[in-house]
């Protein structure tokens, strides 16, 4: 650039960029809509609402409930309902007619501009609402069960505080970034894009991103998934809610998607022992409750190899892994243990009777 040409207007061109996502939303919006017209929308059972907290409210499902007390931890970046996506494919449905007392807490968009909360935030909100639960059930502590990066978290809330729980099921829920854990995570690192702090992040930014970093995770996978539903009504309705349900997307504060990325991703902190919360140092021996892995090779995010590594370095811990398989009708195998008619045939009562053994 010469000494005569001006500088880029990088107000203007952030002005740019938020016009796009803002497009975006409203395209992503109408197709949802469109979807919503066809029957495709949320099926979601009844819920009450028992506590809340900044970014977070729990939700508590009537039933039986005589059973172990559950606390279902979503990933944040989406809507919960992928956990109670219709009738056939319903973890929430599954577990509450097993007798167990059901809760979800479900993560709120932060307040306008506020990107201020971290992975401790969110730790500190899953401590909570595991508290309410047990204050509920005169001291019996819940068993937590995290999906994606919310098992994650939920881990590390468990290492924070580890009267939390009674148990810890990680849904295709990562614990190990090192070299080669995941398609996904070598992925991101390779990228080598920081990632700012401050603000919030579109949700759709975050797909678009994730898209872009791994498009044969996020976008060739779908379309294939959708091509070998064709012959099977079941899992080409499962598909569609699930290309549904994508479009829920939820603004993440931008100090969490930074922590994810960089303290996470491409540091490994919590595997190294090295992550710093509250003023201490965690890793893996700080995790001290009996852990159930469920993994897909096929999965890109959440393989064995992203957890095993972890669960060896454990100190003299209860730890299993079982093993879910292929689906057809998930969109992506990430999901296949919520949303997979084998999942919910095969794994999903191996998961309530480990509960039922360490209950």
């Amino acid at each position: 650039m010469s000494e005569d040409t001006p500088p880029p207007d990088n107000g203007f061109f952030g002005a740019l960029r938020t016009a796009q996502l803002s497009a975006m939303d409203e395209w992503r919006g109408a197709q949802a809509r469109a979807l919503d017209l066809f029957g495709f929308g949320a099926r979601e059972c009844r819920y009450e609402v028992v506590a809340s907290g900044p970014g977070w409210r729990l939700r508590r499902y009537p039933g039986k409930g005589g059973g172990a007390p559950l606390l279902m931890v979503p990933a944040p970046i989406k809507r919960p309902y992928i956990w109670d996506l219709a009738p056939s494919v319903s973890a929430v449905r599954f577990c509450r007619d097993r007798g167990f007392g059901v809760h979800l807490i479900e993560w709120l968009p932060p307040e306008k501009g506020d990107g201020s909360a971290g992975i401790g935030a969110y730790a500190h909100a899953i401590i909570e609402a595991g508290e309410t639960i047990a204050a509920a059930r005169a001291g019996r502590k819940p068993f937590v069960l995290g999906h994606s990066l919310g098992g994650t978290i939920a881990a590390i809330a468990a290492s924070l505080r580890p009267e939390l729980a009674q148990g810890l099921v990680l849904l295709g829920a990562p614990l190990s970034f090192g070299r080669g854990s995941s398609r996904f995570r070598d992925l991101v690192v390779a990228n080598g894009h920081g990632t700012p702090e401050n603000g919030t992040v579109a949700g759709t930014q975050l797909s678009q991103s994730c898209a872009l970093i791994s498009p044969g995770t996020f976008v060739w996978s779908r379309w294939v998934d959708g091509f070998l539903s064709l012959g099977d009504p079941a899992a080409m309705d499962t598909h569609v809610r699930i290309e549904r349900w994508a479009l829920d997307e939820v603004p993440l504060p931008g100090r969490l998607v930074h922590q994810i990325v960089e303290w996470l991703y491409r540091e490994n902190r919590y595997q190294e022992g090295t992550l710093e919360l509250d003023g201490r140092t965690l890793g893996p021996t700080d995790l001290r409750v009996p852990v159930l892995g469920v993994v897909n090779d096929a999965d890109e995010i959440g393989p064995r190899a992203s957890v095993e590594p972890f669960f060896i370095r454990m100190d003299g811990v209860d730890t299993r892994i079982i093993e879910q398989p292929v689906e057809i009708g998930v969109g992506l195998q990430h999901l296949g243990v919520l949303a997979g008619r084998r999942a919910h045939a095969e794994t999903w009562p191996k998961i309530a009777d480990w509960i039922a053994a360490h209950a």
